[in-house]
Parts: structure tokens; sequence; C-alpha cells
């Protein structure tokens, strides 16, 4: 599927790897019901580990083995216990400014009221908004916009030299807009 119009400018960028990597995977989506879909299921293999043993339906929160998938793919190092989301508040080191291939991580309510979190890639902001690239957002790999007031923390990945292109990018105010993902 192609990316919606206002994001087809990622398809020239030439980095960061991450945002490569998961635009790759764009659109791939979870099987609604018992059955899973296998290309989320292959992603939990392909990390290995204490993730090969725990995820094994796609119902399961995938936002963190998305991330986990993409940082493989694309040579850097996965945090420990990837699946939960806050974990990812160690990955890369910290930075202050948001930019183009940073690692956000946000905090969310469970339905029990419980701390959680989800994570996905910087694309850009709006006033009000950054716009995520990332796994189990309506069910699928997409960009939605996120509140700015929940981020929990900005990591950069570590680069030997980092892109040309990691920059701040100013978005329209427009798109969707998730309050609570699964």
């Amino acid at each position: 599927m192609p990316l919606p119009k206002q994001y087809e400018w990622l398809n020239k960028e030439s980095g960061p790897i991450m945002i490569l990597k998961a635009l790759e995977l764009f659109d791939t989506k979870e099987i609604i019901g018992k059955k899973n879909n296998p290309v989320i299921l292959a992603w939990a293999k392909e990390v290995g580990g204490k993730v090969d043993d725990v995820y094994k339906a796609d119902e399961i929160a995938w936002c963190g083995l998305f991330m986990a998938v993409v940082a493989k793919r694309a040579n850097k190092k996965v945090v420990t216990d990837p699946l939960w989301a806050l974990n990812w508040g160690t990955f890369g080191m910290h930075t202050d400014t948001a930019m183009l291939g940073d690692v956000l991580v946000f905090t969310r309510k469970t339905s029990t009221g419980a701390k959680a979190g989800h994570v996905g890639l910087y694309v850009g902001e709006d006033s009000k908004y950054y716009h995520v690239l990332g796994g189990n957002q309506s069910d699928k790999v997409c960009i939605t916009r996120l509140d700015k007031n929940r981020l929990y923390t900005t990591r950069r990945p570590k680069y030997i030299n980092q892109p040309k292109n990691v920059r701040v990018v100013t978005l329209k105010s427009t798109g969707t807009i998730s309050e609570n993902e699964q």
C-alpha cells in the first residue's frame, strides 16, 4: 500500500536506516480474531530469544516487536525485553529534540488504568502532535499522530556518521490522531 499523500516525501529520503526498514513493513496488518498474521509472528522468530518464546499471537501488543525487528534489520542494538514499549526508553541515547528517525516512547493507560507504553519512529510533527511511524497503530503499521503531552522520552539511534537528513520535520496538522494504542 502506498503512503498517504502527506507522507509520500518519505519515499525520497535516503535514511535514517530505521525509517527505511520500517517503511518496508508499511501496512502490515494484524488479523482480527483467532488467526494470526504469519509475517508478524515471523518477526518474533527473527528477533529470537525470549521474544520468540513469549510472542505467539498478533493480538498481543506488538509495537515493541515492530521496533525490535526494525532495529535488528538496521543493525542497531535491540533493547532488553523489547515487547515492553517503555523499555525502548533505554535505546540509543537521549535527545531533547525529536528528529527524523528518532525513537519516540509514549505513555498510555490500559483498560484497567495501569500505565503502559507505545513506541514508534518520528517522521515529523505539527504544533500539538508527533507524526509516528509504528506498529500496532490501528492494528497495522502506519503513521498516526500522538499527543506531544504523552511523550515519555526521545531516543536517537547511535550513529557512526549521523545521516544529514536527521532533522526536525514540520508537517500539516492533518491525519489520524491516536489516543490509545493497543
